[in-house]
C-alpha cells in the first residue's frame, strides 16, 4: 500500500541508570509515549514538574488511528502550546450530514457561533499528532526526559511508591517514582501484572476502516449512510482527512472474516461500489475491528494512575476515545503537580478518579447508544431505527433521536467535590464544573484570546467596570488575597478604574465584540474562578477576597479527608 506520510525515527539513548548501582528516585514515570503520555508529560513540564517517558517503540503510530478532535482537545492543546500545527494542518469541519438508503435526512452544524479561537472539529491522522506532541516534549526537555526502546516489564506498586523495571538493548535498569502515570494502551499489560480489570461490553460487529488516497469533490464534511445502496443492510463513515487521505468505516456485521475484509483485492471492490467506477483511489491503511466499552472501576492503585485507553474505552463513533483522554490528562495533571510541590493535600488526587469516573460512564453510555443505533440486534430495533430516519427528513424532533455518534462534548463535573458557590442568573452552562468558553479580546492593544489568559494556574476573571470608589473597595480586598496565593491570577475585563490596574499578576483585557460579557452574564463585580485546567469552579455577582479564598481551599481539596482513607474506605465497600 502506497503511504502518504513517512513515520520519523526517534533515536534511542543509553539510559544513565545502566551505571548505576543504586535505583534513581524520580517524582513521576509515565509509561506509553502515545497521545495520552505525551500529553501528560508535556502538561506536567509547563506546571513545573519533571518526569522520565517510557516507550518501548521509536516512532509514532501506524495508520491514521484517531482523526476527529474536538474543540476542547484543542483548546487543551492549545494551553499545551501544541494546537497551532494541529490546525494548520488539520481539517476543519462543523457541518455533517446523515443519509438513509438513498437520500439525505438531515445534515446539522456543530458551532453555529463566531467567536472562537479553535473549530469544532478537526480530522487530523493520529500520527501527525504525536509527532507535533513529541516535539512539544523535545521544546521542554530540561523537564521531560523522553526515552525511546525502553520498555517497561515489571511493576511493583507500594502504598507510598512504585518500582519499574525497564529492559533496554544495553541490559535492564530500575527506576523508583513518587507516582507512575500508565498510559500503555487499551491492551495494558502493567493493568495485568498488577491483576487489575477493565469491565464493560464487546459489540459483536466488525468495521472495516479503508484510508484511501484520492481527489474527490465530497466536501469536508461528516458524512454518515444509514443502509446506502452500494453497502445494503449496513452503514458507513466519511471523514476528509489532510494529505487527501479519505477515512470510509464500513460495518461489516460479526460473521465477517477478520482477516479475509484487510485484503486489498477485497477492499477495493467495496470502495469502488461506493465512490463509482470512474474515481481512482489508492489505498494506504486498512484495519478491521471489533469495539468494547469499557473502563476500569478505579483509575488510582495506590500510587499509580491509569491514562486514555488503559483507563477506559469506547467505540470510535462520537469521537470519544482520543478526546476523552486528553480531558482526563487535562485533569489530573495540575492535581499532581500541586501534590507534588506540597501546596495541595494528597486527597486531591482522589478527585481524578472521581471526576473522570463520571466523565468516561458519560462517554461510554453515549458510545453504547450511539452503537446500538447504528448496529440495532433485534427486528424492533431495527424498526425503531429506520422509522425514526424516515421521520426525520420532515420532522425535527427525530432527529434528535437519531444517534450515529453523539460528537464529543466537554464534560461537566457538575457533583464533584471541588465545586464552590454558585450564582444565580448566570448562564447555566458556566456554573461550576463547566469548561470555560472562548471569546476574542484585545490586549495591550492586539487581537487575542480569553481562553489564552486562563489556564496553568487558578484564575480570577473579574468585571472591572465599576466605579473608582468600589474599584478602590475591590482593589484594597484583593490585594491581600493575592499576595498570600502566589498560585492564582487575575484578568480584569476593562475598561476599569486606576486601582484595579496595580494589583499583583493581573491583566486588563478589552471585550473586543462583548461576547465575554455576553457569554458569562458578567455584570460590574461580577467574577468567576478558574481552575488550572480550565474549569468554572465558583463564581459570583458581588466577589469578595474571603470568598475567593474559601473557594481556592476548596478546589485544592483541603476539606477532603486524606488519601489513604479514603482509598481505604472505598476497598472496604468494594
Amino acid at each position: 500500500m502506497p503511504k502518504t506520510y513517512k513515520n520519523p525515527v526517534y533515536p534511542y539513548r543509553r539510559p544513565p541508570e545502566l551505571d548505576l548501582s543504586e535505583i534513581r528516585h524520580c517524582p513521576v514515570v509515565v509509561v506509553g509515549a502515545g497521545p495520552s503520555g505525551l500529553t501528560a508529560a508535556i502538561d506536567l513540564a509547563q506546571q513545573g514538574i519533571d518526569s522520565i517517558l517510557l516507550d518501548d517503540n521509536n516512532t509514532v503510530s501506524v495508520g491514521s488511528r484517531a482523526i476527529c478532535f474536538a474543540k476542547r482537545t484543542l483548546e487543551i492543546m492549545d494551553r499545551l502550546g501544541a494546537a497551532q500545527p494541529m490546525l494548520d494542518k488539520g481539517v476543519t469541519w462543523q457541518h455533517g450530514r446523515v443519509f438513509f438508503q438513498d437520500r439525505e435526512v438531515y445534515d446539522f452544524n456543530l458551532l453555529p457561533e463566531e467567536g472562537h479561537r479553535v473549530p469544532a472539529f478537526i480530522n487530523l491522522q493520529q500520527y501527525y499528532l504525536e509527532e507535533y506532541l513529541v516535539d512539544r516534549a523535545q521544546e521542554l526537555a530540561d523537564r521531560i526526559d523522553l526515552r525511546w526502546l525502553n520498555r517497561v516489564t515489571a511493576v511493583d506498586s507500594r502504598p507510598d511508591h512504585s518500582v519499574v523495571t525497564i529492559a533496554t538493548q544495553d541490559g535492564d535498569y530500575r527506576l523508583s517514582c513518587d507516582y507512575l502515570l500508565v498510559a500503555d494502551g487499551a491492551n495494558s499489560k502493567i493493568r495485568d501484572q498488577l491483576g487489575l480489570e477493565c469491565k464493560g461490553q464487546i459489540f459483536q460487529d466488525r468495521f472495516l476502516i479503508a484510508d484511501v488516497i484520492m481527489k474527490a469533490d465530497f466536501p469536508t464534511e461528516r458524512w454518515f449512510w444509514f443502509d446506502p445502496p452500494f453497502h445494503p443492510g449496513q452503514s458507513v463513515l466519511l471523514h476528509k482527512q489532510p494529505d487527501n487521505v479519505w477515512r470510509i468505516d464500513f460495518q461489516l456485521g460479526w460473521d465477517a472474516d477478520p482477516e479475509e475484509e484487510k485484503k486489498e483485492e477485497n477492499i477495493r471492490p467495496r470502495v469502488q461500489a461506493m465512490l463509482g467506477e470512474e474515481v481512482e483511489f489508492e489505498l494506504e491503511w486498512a484495519s478491521v475491528y471489533t469495539f468494547r466499552c469499557r473502563k476500569m472501576d478505579d483509575f488510582i492503585h495506590q500510587r499509580v494512575f491509569f491514562m486514555g485507553d488503559a483507563a477506559h474505552q469506547v467505540s470510535p463513533f462520537g469521537a470519544r476515545g482520543a478526546n476523552g483522554g486528553a480531558q482526563g490528562i487535562d485533569n489530573l495533571a495540575w492535581k499532581l503537580a500541586r501534590v507534588i510541590k506540597g501546596q495541595a493535600p494528597a486527597a486531591l488526587l482522589e478527585t481524578y478518579n472521581t471526576e473522570r469516573q463520571h466523565g468516561a460512564a458519560e462517554n461510554i453510555l453515549n458510545s453504547t447508544r450511539a452503537t446500538d443505533f447504528i448496529t440495532p440486534k433485534s427486528r424492533v430495533s431495527r424498526l425503531f431505527r429506520d422509522t425514526t430516519l424516515e421521520l426525520a427528513e420532515q420532522y425535527p424532533f427525530a432527529r434528535s433521536l437519531v444517534n450515529s455518534g453523539r460528537l464529543s462534548m466537554p464534560c461537566r463535573y457538575d457533583d464533584s467535590p471541588l465545586n464552590g458557590p454558585d450564582a444565580e442568573g448566570m448562564p447555566l452552562d458556566l456554573r461550576p464544573g463547566s469548561p470555560a468558553k472562548d471569546a476574542p479580546i484585545r490586549l495591550e492593544g492586539s487581537d487575542a484570546w480569553l481562553l489564552n489568559q486562563i489556564g496553568n494556574r487558578f484564575v480570577l476573571l473579574l468585571d472591572g467596570r465599576v466605579d473608582t470608589p468600589e474599584a478602590e473597595k475591590l482593589s484594597a480586598d484583593l490585594e491581600g488575597l493575592l499576595d498570600h496565593q502566589a498560585d492564582l491570577d487575575l484578568v480584569i475585563v476593562g475598561p476599569t478604574p486606576h486601582a484595579l490596574t496595580q494589583l499583583p499578576r493581573s491583566v486588563v483585557i478589552e471585550d473586543a465584540e462583548g461576547l465575554v460579557a455576553e457569554r458569562y452574564g458578567l455584570a460590574p463585580g461580577a467574577s468567576y474562578l478558574f481552575r488550572p485546567d480550565q474549569h468554572v469552579t465558583a463564581r459570583w455577582t458581588e466577589v469578595s477576597a474571603e470568598a475567593v479564598g474559601a473557594a481556592l481551599g476548596r478546589a485544592l481539596g483541603t476539606h477532603l479527608a486524606p488519601l489513604s482513607q479514603i482509598q481505604g474506605d472505598r476497598h472496604a465497600t468494594a
